[in-house]
């Protein structure tokens, strides 16, 4: 009808995707888009009123939410007061009340249940936009105004990053979108954005695998939503200009260094906080931690580390606005963390201001004077959750690597497997190994040569792990197979997702069974 269409996002990796794939579908379409972002730090997340009132100077005649909206209740009353239509696309849980928005499109609202139930806020209006082409050919709409109808396949490397940047889980449907669009990111046929990421990353466009949209081109698109404006990433991802979009990479680049040293200093000051904490060997079922100089943008990867660390749901907050403190929390398997805050919410009436979220991670925000109470209220209700044996983590490994597979071959053909990701696990092996040589690399990285079964050297690296590891002689590791490029040569590389030194075997704790 040539009514002004407002695409509004979230202001992570998973949004900037969403947000740009839908720009550049609608307007190869014929729609006249624009997109509006939130600032964290100015509006908070999702489609509030105060967002509403800052789109209705964009005149739209519809707004569209990707990868938020669906507890935007507030949000969407105010856009219907104003005459605008509303169509959200989520795929974040719902509450118990759905917005009295035009449609709602989200998996987890859907009955029957969708297909695809794990997609992420990409997924989601990459089916929205694949049915609206389909309706627009099926009306003569394409015909119509001379167009020809976009190839949505050529959009699967935004899919793909979104997909992978957000940890959903790697179902049958996810996996399809992800090596999809792996193939054309391989191939050259992606938008100069991600090209540029990878570039600066240090990563090559023609070998990239999921991982490197995970560790490499996400972290530089968040870190515009964490430190600075997400229009920054979207912007990037927009762009058909190469020349621009390495402008906006290396900019992303710069904000994402100046994340990872804000967030080494407050992950300095946590785990002092933690050790703190430690009573006779025991830490806490669940930590929330806040502190008046720790960043909003930060403290979902603060929690993240905590949580990895200690194998205990965290929660950290920082400053938000006037009294109040934002939240991110983190979960372990057993405890669905955006269940668990809705208990509590429902308990203890006004403690929780808002929340929201998914089963492994959520945000959420409290008074600043409440943060004692609330810490004590959300570790008993950890306590009374979880299971006798849910703090004690469990490393899962398909079992010892025959010394003939420790080779570059053995590493490029579970490389080519993949997609591998969140309940698609990569293999990976355990076994014990003499350490040969070792030294810090980066941040906290450390390198290793080890001899191998058969007594061949390998190389070897354990991301976050050089703090306290001391020297090494002989370790158990559990390790992944890895192709290192380095100036145009690859090998064989040991990816150590967990090791512990050794004196006379392997650790009687370890639990390798095969296949899982």
């Amino acid at each position: 009808a040539g009514d002004r269409i407002l695409v509004v996002a979230d202001f992570d990796a998973d949004g900037a995707t969403s947000c740009a794939l839908a720009v550049r579908t609608l307007r190869s379409m014929g729609g006249d888009v624009d997109y509006l972002v939130p600032n964290r730090f100015e509006y908070g997340y999702g489609l509030t009123p105060e967002i509403v009132e800052l789109a209705l100077h964009r005149k739209p005649g519809l707004i569209l939410t990707v990868d938020n909206g669906i507890s935007s209740i507030e949000g969407v009353e105010a856009a219907r007061r104003a005459g605008v239509r509303v169509l959200i696309t989520d795929h974040h849980l719902p509450g118990e009340r759905l917005p009295a928005a035009d449609a709602i499109v989200n998996p987890n609202c859907a009955d029957p249940p969708f297909a695809g139930g794990h997609s992420a806020g990409v997924g989601v209006v990459f089916y929205v936009l694949a049915a609206l082409r389909a309706r627009l050919r099926a009306s003569g709409w394409f015909d119509q105004e001379g167009r020809e109808p976009p190839n949505l396949a050529d959009s699967l490397d935004l899919v793909a990053l979104g997909t992978v940047a957000d940890v959903v889980p790697l179902d049958r449907n996810n996996r399809v979108l992800v090596h999809q669009g792996l193939r054309r990111i391989r191939a050259g046929r992606c938008v100069p954005g991600i090209t540029s990421l990878l570039s600066v990353g240090g990563r090559e466009r023609g070998s990239v695998v999921a991982a490197d949209l995970g560790f490499v081109v996400g972290p530089r698109l968040n870190a515009a939503g964490r430190l600075d404006d997400m229009s920054i990433g979207i912007e990037c991802l927009l762009t058909d200009d190469p020349d621009r979009a390495r402008r906006l990479a290396c900019r992303l680049d710069e904000l994402n260094r100046e994340r990872r040293a804000i967030e080494a200093g407050m992950q300095q000051q946590a785990v002092e906080v933690v050790e703190g904490l430690d009573i006779e060997g025991e830490i806490p079922t669940a930590l929330a931690l806040f502190d008046e100089g720790w960043h909003q943008g930060v403290v979902g990867i603060l929690a993240a580390r905590l949580r990895e660390r200690y194998h205990r749901p965290a929660i950290a907050f920082a400053p938000g606005e006037g009294e109040e403190i934002k939240g991110s929390a983190r979960s372990i398997p057993g405890l669905h963390m955006r269940d668990l805050l809705e208990r509590v919410a429902t308990t203890h009436p006004g403690l929780i201001r808002r929340f929201g979220g998914h089963a492994m991670a959520a945000g959420l925000s409290i008074a600043a004077a409440d943060f004692q109470r609330f810490a004590g209220v959300f570790e008993k209700a950890v306590a009374a959750a979880l299971g006798p044996d849910a703090l004690d983590e469990t490393i899962l490994s398909d079992g010892p690597l025959d010394a003939e597979a420790f080779t570059l071959e053995t590493a490029e053909m579970i490389r080519e497997a993949g997609p591998w990701g969140q309940l698609f696990p990569e293999p990976r092996f355990d076994g014990p190994f003499d350490v040969v040589d070792q030294r810090v690399v980066g941040e906290d990285h450390l390198k290793l040569r080890l001899a191998a079964p058969g007594g061949d050297v390998v190389e070897g690296i354990a991301f976050r792990q050089a703090a306290g590891a001391g020297r090494l002689e002989r370790v158990h590791a559990v390790f992944r197979l890895d192709v290192n490029e380095f100036r145009g040569r690859r090998s064989l590389q040991l990816v150590l997702d967990h090791f512990q030194p050794l004196d006379d075997g392997p650790p009687a704790a370890l639990d390798a069974r095969a296949g899982e």
